[in-house]
């Protein structure tokens, strides 16, 4: 068989922070060599699987990965050569048992997952066919919508807004085209209507504007002009969502879980209150997904939330499900959210990640491809977003390379698929 594992190799490359992260080459017995390299979260989720860091504050304040390579040329690499690298779930499970924890702290997900990709990249040159065509789930393949975050606050910008990501979310499109080229010309206008307004431009961490805005709503009003300055009806062709990361929020110092707005100076809340919060946003504004509304410990909010909002508006789970499926398992069992973002290295291998997919589709909750703010030039999830007919994706917004190169990617496919490309909306009434 051609197909076998003849050699790993690991390099310590850069993320878009300038900060350490893994890079993986995988080569097969018949010459084939495919490279992949893993993002890094900024606002990380306290049940993740673990990125090994070398923690020598000498070298990279801490931040380097060494460990986490020679892992990868040692271990990964002993256990793997010789083995069918169009077995993705064998592979992957051979790697979890070698790790033996159940964050991956052993070896670290960063080591993991960097192997993980590479070899299905790899299985599908081999085999002659293009990642999503290598691990595509149905007949039936769609083209993301894009959730573009065009202003970014909380951990990903130095600014006043506490809420992370303020997204345009082009559904009304007829193509995935169509929906980058809506997006660019509102992320433009945007940023000419700062600028006019006297508002800074530069960006924050996944490209979008890090304005120091005076409120929440400036956020919200500024969003709605420049969609009706670009040409479009807001709700109608084009909606907003929200990361509101609360798990950043979350202040415990009283023995209750509150959620404290720091940043903005905007006052403290009760899971109850900020719920309230959020149900006043969704009067106003053509609010479609609500991600991380709630902290990812405060499983009491989050089921009234999805009592009060879930059949408003797209609940979304990060930091609560993890992209792992014994989290979401007990969201679904307690009907808690009805979304969940699926993120590739919060799991730490691919096999899990589809499995997270598929159980969310099980249960008719939707799912979120989703980028870290710590990002390459990798387009792996481009390629599992339209493989799973995710139907959304967040990679950022219309600049930094890093970002655009996830949209590229796409453009592609589209392109690739021709008329069997499809493109729908989740958010139909």
């Amino acid at each position: 068989m051609n197909s076998k594992i003849a050699e790993i190799d690991a390099v310590q490359i850069l993320d878009s922070r300038g900060n350490p992260t893994v890079s993986v080459a995988v080569t097969l017995s018949d010459g084939t060599k495919a490279i992949a390299a893993v993002p890094s979260g900024a606002s990380t989720g306290e049940f993740e699987a673990v990125e090994l860091r070398d923690g020598d504050t000498l070298r990279y304040r801490g931040k380097g990965v060494t460990k986490a390579i020679q892992n990868v040329r040692s271990l990964i690499q002993e256990a793997l050569v010789g083995k069918d690298a169009t077995d993705q779930s064998g592979i992957d499970s051979i790697m979890c048992k070698l790790d033996g924890t159940d964050n991956k702290s052993r070896i670290g997900a960063n080591a993991i997952l960097g192997v993980s990709l590479a070899v299905a990249h790899a299985a599908a040159i081999s085999t002659k066919q293009e990642l999503y065509q290598y691990l595509k789930g149905s007949e039936e393949l769609f083209l993301p919508v894009p959730m573009v975050n065009v202003i970014n606050g909380g951990a990903h910008a130095n600014n006043s807004l506490d809420i992370q990501e303020f997204m345009v979310v082009p559904h009304g499109a007829g193509s995935f085209s169509e929906a980058v080229r809506m997006s660019a010309e509102i992320f433009h206008v945007l940023g000419g209507l700062l600028k006019n307004d006297g508002y800074d431009t530069g960006v924050g961490d996944e490209g979008g504007y890090a304005p120091r805005l005076e409120s929440t709503e400036m956020a919200f009003d500024f969003l709605l002009r420049a969609i009706e300055e670009a040409g479009y009806k807001a709700g109608e062709e084009v909606a907003l969502a929200l990361d509101v990361a609360a798990s950043e929020l979350v202040d415990t110092s009283s023995g209750e879980i509150r959620y404290k707005f720091k940043k903005s100076d905007a006052g403290e809340f009760s899971a109850s209150e900020l719920i309230s919060l959020y149900e006043s946003w969704l009067s106003k504004y053509p609010l479609v997904s609500i991600e991380d509304g709630l902290g990812e410990n405060d499983w009491v909010g989050w089921k009234e939330i999805t009592t009060r909002l879930g059949k408003k508006t797209q609940l979304v789970g990060d930091d609560l499900f993890v992209t792992n499926t014994t989290r979401l398992e007990r969201g679904i069992n307690e009907g808690i959210a009805n979304s969940i973002l699926i993120k590739v290295n919060q799991i730490g291998t691919l096999t899990e990640t589809l499995n997270a997919v598929s159980m969310a589709k099980k249960a008719n909750y939707t799912s979120v491809m989703s980028h870290r703010s710590g990002e390459t030039g990798d387009t792996s999830i481009a390629d599992i977003a339209v493989a799973l007919s995710t139907k959304q994706i967040k990679t950022g917004s219309m600049c930094r390379s890093e970002r655009t190169e996830k949209y590229n990617r796409l453009l592609w496919i589209e392109h690739q698929l021709g008329a069997k490309a499809l493109y729908e909306s989740p958010f139909k009434k």
